[in-house]
């Protein structure tokens, strides 16, 4: 039940980064450690032994990152609450 909080991040990191393929592992002791796929195949270890969330940062920051999308409404919500702060603040 633990890995699924890993799986979850590492689909989400070969959903962003479409030209590798990650996977992760678990140690006896219960620690997780992410892989890539080489170019002959064979899958590479790129971290050491993590615990779980440690593992999830890792895969969230690993490959691109998504841009978050701004519409134009939060643009204006986040200046009235700016707008707030400063008038508060006086």
């Amino acid at each position: 039940m633990r890995s699924t909080k890993a799986a979850a991040a590492v689909h989400r990191l070969n959903a962003r980064d479409a030209g590798q393929r990650y996977s992760f592992g678990i140690t006896g002791s219960g620690l997780f450690y992410l892989t890539r796929v080489s170019a002959e195949g064979n899958a590479e270890r790129i971290s050491g032994d993590l615990t779980m969330d440690e593992f999830v940062m890792l895969a969230n920051s690993t490959g691109p990152q998504k841009k978050e999308r701004v519409t134009k409404l939060d643009q204006e919500f986040t200046r009235k609450l700016a707008d707030a702060k400063s008038r508060k603040g006086e």
